[in-house]
């Protein structure tokens, strides 16, 4: 590393540093010199420092947290298509099938992100900002498999320039870019987002058919269907299952979840108070479920409550995005708040809508707009319990 860092400082910092021929492109320099190396700056006015680690070391202990998503889905994205085409293959086989469909999506999410992110921090002249470094990652994660190309490039592209760019860039927006990029896709291209034939790549070559009887179906779009599913609590929760690419794996997701809590990068008050939303929205289905209108619908709320949150994208919305620090609620009594709301409407969502069962994603996107909302009320309860704290000393003295 000594000598690549010796090789950029001698031969290619100088073309970008003022009065160099590259002086223009200077933040696209500095955005990977800072993010192999430790910056060779310091601050040259008054800091109070709160903790050694920066913004880029952050986004990296996130997307660590998301690779075994990453890999479990390559493998699961191949067990399904070899399955659906009742071939018996090996693991590698599964794997390589895998990472030949997800690889490519996470090279376009990356290089359509941060690309229009070089371009804008050009533009403004300043800094690479480093937020997309987990968007990029987890835009692939949230898609189906068998979504075309130039539609996660322009959902990307959407995700950054009117969630982000819009309203400053990274820190000022309001909405979770990754889910802004789902729900761009999800409503622009409905077909291509839901129903039972985009979860399972089922491409086949001359000579072979879809197995007889196949369904591609998540289990949570047959429960919302026909109030049954084929697959198993256990399935749900290793990740055997049709789904988004990252989304499948509860087990996977708990164990990025406790990487986020033990580093302190992720809120273990939004997760647990998501979580506890979920469940009593679970519960409250379970209690009225015999007073429900169809039979579908009866055997969807009867649905045990735990079940309810390791079915589809709940497990990772919670995670990963309704953690994020920009757009959830900062106060921590708000995040208790904003985190219960989140799981308590998505249950909520995905059960009482049968056209959209996955209801996650419009959860917390309705939620980031209440944060603001939630923090304000927050602080000013504070405020006014202080000043009655003082009136009565005041009173007393």
């Amino acid at each position: 590393m000594k000598a690549i860092q010796n090789f950029l400082e001698e031969n290619i910092k100088p073309n970008f540093e003022k009065g160099g021929k590259l002086e223009r492109y200077w933040p696209v320099y500095d955005g990977f010199e800072t993010f192999l190396f430790v910056p060779g700056h310091t601050a040259e006015s008054g800091a109070h420092i709160r903790d050694g680690i920066d913004l880029k070391r952050t986004m990296n202990t996130v997307i660590m947290a998301l690779v075994p998503c990453l890999l479990f889905g390559m493998w699961n994205v191949g067990l399904h298509h070899y399955n659906a085409l009742g071939i018996d293959a090996t693991f590698t086989q599964q794997f390589i099938f895998g990472a030949i469909k997800v690889i490519p999506m996470v090279i376009v999410s990356y290089g359509v992100g941060l690309g229009l992110e070089f371009l804008f921090c050009v533009i403004k002249g300043h800094q690479i900002e480093e937020g997309y470094l987990v968007s990029g990652m987890l835009i692939p994660l949230i898609m189906p498999v068998d979504i075309p190309l130039w539609m996660v490039a322009l959902s990307v592209a959407f995700a950054v320039v009117i969630g982000k760019e819009v309203f400053g860039g990274t820190g000022m927006n309001i909405f979770n870019p990754a889910l802004l990029a789902r729900a761009f896709a999800f409503f622009a291209y409905p077909s291509y987002m839901s129903g039972d034939k985009v979860w399972i790549n089922t491409s086949v070559r001359e000579g072979q058919a879809v197995v007889d009887g196949f369904s591609g179906a998540t289990a949570l779009g047959d429960l919302a269907t026909t109030g049954a599913t084929q697959y198993s609590a256990f399935d749900a929760f290793i990740g055997t299952i049709p789904g988004s690419i990252g989304e499948t794996s509860v087990l996977l997701i708990i164990l990025g979840a406790g990487l986020l809590i033990f580093t302190g990068i992720g809120s273990w008050r939004i997760m647990l108070s998501a979580v506890i939303g979920g469940a009593v929205m679970g519960l409250i289905f379970n209690a009225v479920a015999p007073f429900a209108l169809s039979p579908e619908q009866q055997a969807f709320m009867a649905v045990p409550f735990w079940h309810q949150l390791i079915l589809g994208g709940f497990a990772f919305g919670v995670v990963y995005m309704a953690t994020d620090p920009v757009s959830g609620s900062q106060t921590e009594t708000g995040k208790y708040i904003y985190g219960f709301f989140i799981g308590f409407l998505s249950i909520m969502i995905r059960v009482f809508n049968p056209a959209y069962p996955e209801g996650v994603m419009l959860a917390i996107l309705f939620m980031n707009t209440m944060a603001p909302l939630i923090d304000h009320y927050v602080i000013q309860a504070n405020i006014k319990k202080r000043q009655q704290r003082l009136a009565l000393k005041t009173a007393g003295a």
